[in-house]
């Protein structure tokens, strides 16, 4: 099977986001009936009208920053930032003097708590015992790295 790529990012956006979205241009990733992933372009001077949703929502910034608001809270967000924007409360996002690019992740419904939660039951409901929450570590290195040779990369 061959692997699907998307093309998304300059070229490939359009005009985007609620109805009074200003400045701002995305393009859909991927939408099924688990959710959607969006990618969006801030311009400066943009903003996403406050508006609801009936999903639960990842607002994941990944270059420059501006402003986000859930409800009558609003705070500053920049690159390596996520906000969480709860299922039927407002929320929106602008920016003033800088530009921003961000990922929205929407999960269908109002809460995604259940998702791993439902997967643990349907297994132990179909016999398989109860499901744990696994705890995890790194392996212990076997292999004590020798002296590195700068002609062969990076050292390990």
């Amino acid at each position: 099977m061959p692997i699907e790529i998307r093309r998304f990012g300059v070229g490939h956006r359009r005009p985007d986001g609620p109805i009074g979205s200003v400045g701002l241009t995305g393009q859909v990733i991927a939408s099924d009936g688990r959710g959607t992933v969006t990618e969006l372009a801030f311009a400066r001077n943009a903003r996403i009208e406050p508006h609801t949703s009936p999903n639960s929502t990842w607002f994941i910034v990944v270059e420059g920053g501006g402003w986000v608001g859930v409800g009558e809270d609003w705070t500053r967000i920049a690159a390596g930032e996520a906000a969480v924007w709860p299922a039927d409360i407002p929320h929106g996002a602008w920016t003033e003097h800088s530009e921003m690019r961000a990922f929205i992740v929407e999960f269908m419904g109002a809460d995604d708590g259940d998702v791993i939660a439902g997967r643990a039951a349907r297994a132990s409901e179909a016999g398989g015992g109860p499901v744990e929450h696994g705890v995890g570590r790194l392996a212990p290195r076997t292999v004590s790295p020798g002296p590195s040779d700068p002609t062969e990369g990076e050292p390990a």
